[in-house]
């Protein structure tokens, strides 16, 4: 089951993109660059950032919806598969990715079928990125309050997004930890793409299913947000804390 199907287009415009230091980053771990495998890929923006480094991308997600709105790349194979099934050859694929999707997983059934198809000495990466946090501390409290006190508390995020608040800290991962440092999206967004962003997020298409269809980033965000960002076109900084999870297969 995908949380995303029906944003597919909204998260395709208005999910942050990764910095391009992790991608050379990743690339740097493993000795072959023939494939990679990008599972749940969304809108495809690590897949096709992915191309930069190999000769081959396959980009698989459980939504047919979100493949449809994913950046087309001559070197990027998009399927629809879910992440603990692919078609591919055991022991065929130097790397494999998962952004912003972990959490979501049957991890026992995942982590077997990335262990058939990782070449000897290949590497899994798997990152989140956490809560936005924007400079300026009147409207970082009304995204902290409206995330917490309203989406938490009225049980509107699934369980599974629990593990992305905690940095993915202590996540069931069955492979040998690399050390690696956490990577940082800085962006300048103005209002109406913060509350945009906040739009794909999970727990508001699950308030719009049990309130018919109200959004409540308009009827309880927004005017908050106004209150304190009255000037719509006005920049901030914001900020996402992106936590990398490495691992190595068998040698």
């Amino acid at each position: 089951m995908s949380h995303f199907t029906k944003q597919a287009k909204a998260y395709s415009q208005y999910r942050p993109t990764y910095p391009e230091a992790l991608f050379a980053f990743l690339a740097q771990q493993v000795p072959g660059h023939d494939m990679v495998w990008d599972c749940a890929t969304g809108n495809g923006q690590a897949a096709v950032a992915l191309a930069n480094y190999f000769d081959r991308v396959v980009a698989t997600d459980v939504s047919a919806q979100q493949i449809e709105h994913a950046k087309a790349h001559p070197k990027v194979d998009y399927q629809v598969a879910p992440a603990e099934k692919i078609d591919l050859p055991n022991a065929s694929v130097d790397m494999v990715t998962v952004a912003q999707a972990l959490h979501w997983f049957d991890f026992d059934a995942f982590y077997a079928e990335v262990k058939r198809v990782l070449k000897p000495n290949g590497v899994i990466a798997a990152w989140t990125y956490a809560l936005l946090a924007v400079q300026d501390k009147a409207v970082q409290q009304v995204i902290e309050d409206f995330h917490s006190n309203r989406m938490w508390a009225g049980q509107y995020w699934p369980p599974e997004r629990a593990w992305v608040d905690k940095r993915y800290e202590g996540i069931p991962f069955d492979f040998t930890r690399i050390p690696v440092d956490n990577f940082t999206i800085e962006r300048q967004w103005d209002r109406d793409t913060v509350l945009k962003y906040i739009g794909t997020w999970s727990s508001v298409k699950c308030y719009k299913e049990r309130h018919d269809n109200e959004d409540p980033v308009e009827t309880l965000l927004a005017p908050a947000l106004t209150a304190v960002w009255p000037n719509a076109t006005t920049t901030k900084t914001v900020l996402f804390d992106v936590p990398v999870l490495l691992g190595k297969g068998e040698s």
